[in-house]
């Protein structure tokens, strides 16, 4: 099933927003905090967004992909949000968020049902993902995503889109991404405390997959990995879906460190010899080829001096250690189809030798992408860096192919008792007017 083919989600797309075709998205990173904002244009291969407004900036009162200090984050987001505005022309009165892989979880589930008539309409799928939905619920959690991987009509499985088709037994496969409570509670928080309305939250590496992927890639197979400053973050994609993610807790900020540690600098030295001489590749000549060094702060005014093979033997570890735990955690249960191309995004992506490395431990082919089929893109904002904000816009633009669309229900993560208990003097009544009229 395609990405953008079928959304059967209770809530509007476009309720509420300022102008029609006009969408603002929000990548709240550890390192930068990005805004886009734009207008859909329709063309012969069908809308396309094109962007019209861009703010972005250092974050500030984020770490490790959440909220840490709720007026700096709300500071930071306001001035992003603005500048963005300043630039379209347009003020916008809702923002869809990214939120990091590192607080979402993914997990796979599948439901069977029998057909009273025949057969199959679009409101038996949506009753049956309703229903599985419903299945799901887990305390102090919310549902981000529940997408349909494939459906099972009778024994005919992989089946794409079962409307119009007939059967006895309609059963669909789902993969559902849920977060915790409180972080979305502090986001939306965050959010109103601008005077917006949050219109949806999308983990991340589901945001820089519609951005970085290719079609063919998304129906054929494809591992996605997003590389951010303090999280790396994985999403597998097969079947024209989203079909598992992951995070792990290490990032382009860590090399930095790294580097510091290693070569005995401040970070911010140590940020920009990764930037200029950085590479996981050997070459010859890196034993001759010596880089300047800044000392720490109290160890004297004297440049010191590292070879560039120093910094190699520093950066490659760590790379390594980033795609095998990934690599380790998509595989935990023996699933992971070494058939798929991995793909890097990311800011931190763009270090040398990382798509080497990362082909090297997944045993496949990788390559480096960046945001496509948005138009607008200046060259400061169409980087690697900047997928997961593109996708988010591809998102907003094409329509989301979930059961599930909207903000996040921060009630849902409620048990099945209690919301049967609420729903038991709703019931009696409705069984009182069939009875009595």
């Amino acid at each position: 099933m395609s990405l953008f083919s079928f959304s059967s989600g209770s809530k509007s797309a476009s309720a509420g927003q300022a102008r029609p075709g006009v969408c603002a998205a929000l990548d709240l990173g550890s390192s930068k905090t990005v805004c886009f904002i734009s207008r859909t244009e329709q063309t012969a291969e069908g809308p396309r967004p094109r962007i019209i407004g861009v703010g972005h900036q250092s974050a500030r009162g984020m770490k490790g992909g959440v909220i840490s200090d709720l007026e700096k984050a709300r500071a930071n987001i306001r001035e992003t949000v603005q500048r963005a505005e300043r630039m379209a022309g347009v003020a916008v009165s809702q923002v869809s968020v990214s939120l990091t892989a590192a607080r979402a979880r993914g997990e796979s589930i599948t439901l069977e049902s029998p057909i009273a008539r025949g057969e199959i309409t679009e409101r038996d799928m949506r009753r049956l993902q309703d229903a599985a939905i419903s299945e799901f619920q887990r305390a102090d959690e919310v549902i981000l995503h529940a997408i349909a991987v494939s459906w099972v009509v009778d024994s005919q499985d992989e089946v794409s889109d079962p409307r119009g088709m007939y059967g006895r037994n309609l059963a669909v496969n789902m993969h559902v991404v849920t977060a915790p409570v409180g972080p979305l509670r502090n986001l939306l928080s965050c959010i109103e405390g601008c005077h917006l309305d949050l219109k949806s939250v999308i983990a991340s590496p589901y945001a820089a997959g519609l951005a970085a992927l290719s079609e063919d890639e998304i129906e054929l197979g494809a591992t996605l990995i997003d590389m951010g400053s303090e999280i790396s973050s994985a999403a597998v994609f097969s079947g024209g879906s989203l079909a598992r993610l992951t995070a792990v807790p290490i990032g382009g900020r860590h090399v930095t460190s790294d580097l510091a540690r290693g070569l005995q600098t401040p970070l911010s030295s140590a940020e920009r010899i990764k930037i200029l001489y950085g590479s996981a590749l050997e070459s010859p000549s890196d034993d001759r080829q010596m880089i300047e060094v800044p000392p720490v702060a109290g160890d004297g005014d004297r440049m010191n001096a590292a070879p560039r093979s120093m910094l190699n033997s520093i950066i490659r570890p760590r790379l390594e250690e980033t795609f095998e735990m990934l690599r380790d955690r998509l595989d935990v249960d023996g699933r992971l189809d070494h058939n798929h191309r991995v793909v890097l995004t990311g800011a931190a992506a763009q270090l040398p030798g990382a798509k080497e490395i990362a082909a090297r431990i997944f045993c496949r082919p990788a390559r480096l992408a960046q945001p496509h089929s948005v138009s607008g893109l200046g060259d400061a904002v169409s980087g690697p860096g900047f997928s997961v904000v593109s996708g988010i816009i591809l998102r907003e633009a094409r329509g989301a192919a979930e059961a599930i669309s909207g903000p996040p229900r921060l009630n849902a993560g409620r048990s099945r008792r209690a919301r049967a208990a609420d729903q038991k003097p709703r019931a009696a009544v409705w069984r009182w007017l069939a009875e009595s009229f």
